[in-house]
């Protein structure tokens, strides 16, 4: 049977070859896109719903599907205000998953980061780590967190710390661990599509893991 799909976060970095994939993926006969800004392409299969994310809860109604792929996430850089930074890592995915779970879906993935962590003092990872917690409370039947470490590819904006991060990883990534070990936007991507389809043993899954699933 064919599913629809659901993306939260389809203009970013990940969440467009998220779409990409999905697109082309005959398991999935829609793909709903809920976004502020349009992806920017017509096919068949995309339906696009333009939006104020942080109102998600006012098109509960459109918000129908079977597997939701939330990759919304910004940056200290991008979103220096820690209130509105809340709203964005924290907000967009809590109430998608309230809105999966009232709406009967089964299966809810979710880009997370590695730190993640509600009791953390850093700020960033405290609130990951929150958004972790009160999405796997909704007790969603297939819920999926992926903590990638650093995401490589490019971006539009300038992040000059993940930059030189880059730089590094790639002269001396073999001394990483591969649990910290930086990680292609293309695999999270695959993985999350692979996860859609044939699940995983655990919630919580980290780059190496992240890899090994998006190999399959």
């Amino acid at each position: 049977m064919s599913k629809t799909a659901i993306i939260l976060g389809a203009t970013g970095l990940t969440g467009s070859i998220l779409l990409e994939y999905l697109l082309e993926d005959s398991f999935f006969n829609k793909v709903k896109v809920f976004s502020r800004n349009s992806v920017g392409k017509t096919h068949p299969k995309l339906e696009e719903h333009l939006l104020d994310l942080f109102e998600l809860q006012t098109v509960s109604d459109q918000f129908i599907g079977d597997v939701v792929f939330c990759c919304i996430g910004t940056t200290k850089a991008k979103t220096p205000n820690k209130e509105t930074y809340r709203k964005i890592d924290y907000g967009i995915p809590v109430s998608g998953a309230k809105l999966a779970k009232q709406n009967g879906m089964n299966t809810f993935i979710v880009i997370s980061a590695l730190g993640a962590n509600p009791k953390s003092r850093v700020f960033y990872n405290r609130v990951k780590g929150e958004m972790e917690r009160d999405v796997l409370r909704q007790e969603i039947k297939h819920s999926y967190v992926l903590q990638p470490s650093l995401i490589g590819g490019n971006r539009n904006e300038k992040r000059m710390g993940e930059r030189m991060a880059q730089v590094f990883m790639n002269f001396f990534g073999f001394l990483v661990p591969k649990k910290y070990k930086m990680i292609h936007p293309e695999a999270i991507a695959k993985a999350m599509q692979i996860l859609a389809r044939k699940g995983f043993s655990a919630t919580r899954i980290t780059s190496e893991k992240i890899i090994e699933i998006a190999a399959q």
